[in-house]
């Protein structure tokens, strides 16, 4: 795990710290000290606290010893935005720990993910996001007010949250001010008090400012996370765009359920994930209020807000359905009311029933996002719409949403079986059986392509939504089929979502699952097909 936030360097003058050191022990070795001098001392002090930065003041409290009381302030001296403090000693004793193992420390500033060291944070669990969101579409200002509910895996001094380019207000645990320091993507929050082991606490964060996108070769060279439209915000998060726009334990590993509202100018629709529990008026403003009663990793929350024509109602086999469309892209592409709701209930009997309470769709459109994307409840779809992509992020719901990777480096248990569901979608629409889909992809490509030399169980960050994890991916679950057997094979699809329905998974728990179903020996299978740097030979 990553070490927390390293503290800001203090620094003061010699002369005055010998000044300082020469007055507290005089003050130490006299017990009657002159009125005047206490007076004047305190003058100098007041004059010297108000030209100091509240940040600087913040970044000392949150450094104090846990267990220590309210500081108290002797002495405070100010240069180039620098401050050092001499404290006194604690209001009250500090509580002596049991143990060391119950002994309060700071929590890591990251979750141990190799591929993004940063994202997530230690010591706790999340449980619920709260998050009452206010959007300026004229501006692009967001206002929010986060509160987290989380129980602690270990005692805490402090415990970090991420965010990112987003500027604090104020936070409070437990209904009581904390301490804290917003230091680049990490929000360093020190408690008034210690946590131990096994405590379920809120944290409260009040924060705004304008979201940015953020960018890079990871989501194809794409904008990501909170992107500004002409009419609101299209908000797509994978892999760690959901701090551009909340505090949050920003890690797949770590899912929660959510209840979002939304405060958007009247005309405007507000979307996020889940069931819509009400609309009311706020003056100017609509508060669409959602909730996702299902663990949702926080990459798959969205808050998207825009002019939309929206269709609610229920699949053939009843799951309802919520399905909202740019009015610029009406009578382009397919219809995705009645493709959703067709391929919602296909799946449902082919990978298991579905895991969530509503299905959809939100189609936005926004060219500079290229890409779509498996929101839990309703997919994102922007630049990319079409029939494939509509069956991909549906089939995402099961391979992604409701079943969850633990490390990023497993992505291919995602992006592997949508691709794969493709397949079996254009078999069951009888164009082409999966194995002829498995020939075209395996002879696209020669012996010497750079697509053969990427190993998808561990395909590394750059690489980690390339056409490899895709399309290798898919093949490894033919090549699969192929040696199991249909009957055998969705049987373990339908075990696997139904074992680890809201969970997190890794590679290794699904080679296992296949060799109990089958009674076979599969690491040969998984090593080729997922890790061999040749082109592996068919038959």
């Amino acid at each position: 795990m990553a070490p927390p936030p390293k503290p800001p360097a203090f620094s003061i003058p010699p002369a005055l710290l010998r000044a300082l050191t020469g007055l507290r022990e005089r003050i130490g070795a006299r017990t009657g000290v002159c009125a005047e001098r206490i007076r004047a001392c305190r003058e100098w002090t007041r004059a010297r606290v108000r030209r100091l930065r509240a940040p600087a003041l913040r970044a000392w409290a949150f450094l104090r010893p846990p267990g220590r009381g309210p500081l108290r302030l002797i002495a405070v001296g100010a240069l180039a935005g620098t401050v050092v403090a001499v404290l006194t000693g604690p209001a009250r004793p500090p509580r002596t720990p049991a143990g060391p193992s119950q002994r309060p420390t700071a929590g890591a500033a990251g979750i141990g993910d190799a591929y993004f060291p940063g994202l997530g944070n230690g010591g706790f669990d999340v449980r619920h996001y709260d998050l009452d969101l206010r959007y300026a579409p004229g501006t692009g200002r967001l206002d929010g007010r986060a509160t987290i509910t989380a129980r602690t895996t270990r005692a805490l001094s402090s415990f970090d949250l991420d965010l990112q380019r987003l500027d604090v207000r104020s936070v409070e645990v437990d209904g009581r001010p904390a301490a804290f320091v917003h230091a680049g993507d990490e929000l360093g929050i020190r408690p008034a008090h210690p946590l131990p082991k096994g405590h379920t606490f809120t944290t409260t964060v009040t924060y705004g400012g304008t979201p940015r996108p953020l960018g890079g070769p990871v989501v194809f060279g794409s904008r990501y996370g909170w992107i500004r439209t002409r009419d609101g915000a299209f908000v797509a998060c994978e892999p760690n765009g959901a701090s551009t726009w909340f505090p949050a334990n920003d890690h797949p590993s770590d899912k929660a359920t959510f209840d979002v509202r939304i405060r958007a100018p009247k005309g405007l629709t507000a979307i996020s994930n889940g069931r819509l529990v009400s609309l009311t008026d706020d003056g100017d403003h609509a508060v669409a209020h959602w909730r996702e009663s299902q663990p949702m990793a926080p990459y798959l929350a969205t808050a998207t807000i825009g002019r939309f024509r929206v269709r609610q109602g229920r699949t053939p086999a009843g799951i309802p359905m919520y399905v909202a469309t740019d009015p610029a892209l009406a009578g382009r592409g397919p219809d995705f009311y009645a493709l959703t709701a067709e391929v919602t209930d296909h799946w449902a009997r082919v990978f298991g029933p579905y895991p969530f309470e509503q299905t959809g769709a939100v189609v936005d459109d926004v060219p500079e996002a290229e890409f779509s994307l498996e929101t839990q409840t309703k997919p994102l779809y922007s630049a990319v719409r079409d029939e494939s992509t509509i069956v991909h992020e549906l089939a995402h719901q099961w391979f992604g949403d409701s079943v969850s990777v633990e490390r990023w480096q497993d992505i291919w248990l995602n992006e592997g079986f949508a691709t794969y569901a493709e397949w079996l979608w254009d078999e069951h629409k009888g164009r082409q059986s999966t194995h002829r889909s498995f020939l075209a992809a395996y002879n696209q490509r020669s012996a010497g392509d750079p697509f053969w030399q990427i190993d998808i169980a561990d395909p590394r960050r750059e690489t980690l939504l390339s056409r490899s994890v895709y399309y290798r991916g898919a093949m490894t679950l033919q090549v699969l089929r192929e040696r199991i057997g249909d009957r055998a094979f969705f049987s373990l699809l339908r075990q696997w979502t139904r074992m680890h329905r809201g969970g997190n998974v890794r590679t290794g728990q699904f080679i296992a699952l296949a060799e109990a179903v089958s009674h076979q020996d599969l690491s040969k299978l998984f090593a080729t097909w997922l890790s061999s740097r040749d082109k592996p030979k068919l038959g």
